[in-house]
């Protein structure tokens, strides 16, 4: 049975969902919960369907079920708040941008941590480089049971981090660290829903803060450059230089909920975000 790891923090009138990744738990975004909470804001961390209990829990959903999870978390957050923001990491920021897709006129601004789009960093074993087949290998009845093993250094760089989340992972605590491998199944459930949302992106409409790992192992900056050229909203990005993918716990994380507190405040008063990073980094990654 699964049970919940949610976790609730009220605060003022403007709100963050706290929206974790594939195979993860909302503890891994709990440091950046507290931070905003710290500075103002009501938090809530939701947790995603399947999500928090053992590979069959997690089978026995798809993208469309942990989308469902993210609107109803939202709708309840958005009743304690007069500004609505969502921060996602990694396959949470593809949701995230899904939800202002959906519903522009219920989000203010997203803060998206370590999008994934495609696992295509530097440790990414070969099977999340393929991912993309898994749709067409898995309909055909093909990989059921098999699971692509989480690798060094495991999204996160600071060692002391490191060896608390992985032996937390690994002992089978899935509330406290998630599942130590992604379903083949699911990895294929995340395709489907990546590239709905890439069709879409031209819909976003909510200003972006896009905080991102320049030496991101899980995905390349690739996936930055997704979302500068395919929003129609600023964009405001924040390069790391040494943290890996998991920025929500790791080395720079009191730099990342800085930033995102800033930038809530700034559009909660209807100032615009500052000017783009981003624009440099295109051109720097052509």
């Amino acid at each position: 049975m699964i049970k919940s790891s949610e976790f609730h923090l009220r605060g003022g009138r403007s709100g963050v969902l706290l929206i974790h990744g594939l195979t993860g738990t909302p503890t891994e975004m709990r440091f950046v919960g507290n931070g905003l909470h710290r500075a103002g804001f009501s938090v809530l961390g939701m947790q995603l369907a399947g999500h928090c209990g053992d590979d069959a829990d997690l089978l026995a959903t798809g993208w469309r079920d942990w989308y469902a999870s993210v609107v109803e978390a939202a709708g309840r957050l958005r009743e304690d708040v007069d500004h609505l923001f969502v921060a996602g990491l990694s396959m949470g920021a593809i949701l995230a941008l899904k939800l202002a897709i959906d519903r522009p006129h219920a989000v203010d601004g997203l803060a998206l941590y370590g999008t994934t789009f495609f696992h295509d960093g530097w440790a990414t074993p070969p099977v999340g480089r393929f991912a993309f087949l898994l749709p067409l290998v898995t309909s055909l009845g093909f990989g059921r049971g098999m699971v692509s093993a989480e690798v060094e250094p495991y999204g996160i760089k600071d060692e002391r981090i490191r060896r608390r989340v992985v032996g937390a992972m690994l002992s089978g605590d899935s509330q406290a660290a998630g599942l130590a491998g992604f379903p083949w199944r699911s990895l294929a459930e995340f395709q489907r829903l990546s590239r709905t949302v890439r069709r879409q992106l031209g819909r976003v409409r909510a200003p972006c803060f896009v905080a991102h790992s320049s030496h991101d192992d899980v995905a390349s900056l690739r996936n930055v450059r997704i979302v500068e050229r395919g929003v129609r909203a600023p964009v405001e990005t924040l390069l790391l230089d040494d943290s890996y993918h998991m920025v929500t716990v790791d080395q720079e994380r009191a730099k990342v909920i800085e930033r995102s507190a800033a930038f809530f405040r700034r559009v909660a008063d209807g100032r615009a975000p500052e000017p783009l990073q981003g624009a440099r980094l295109a051109a720097a990654i052509e």
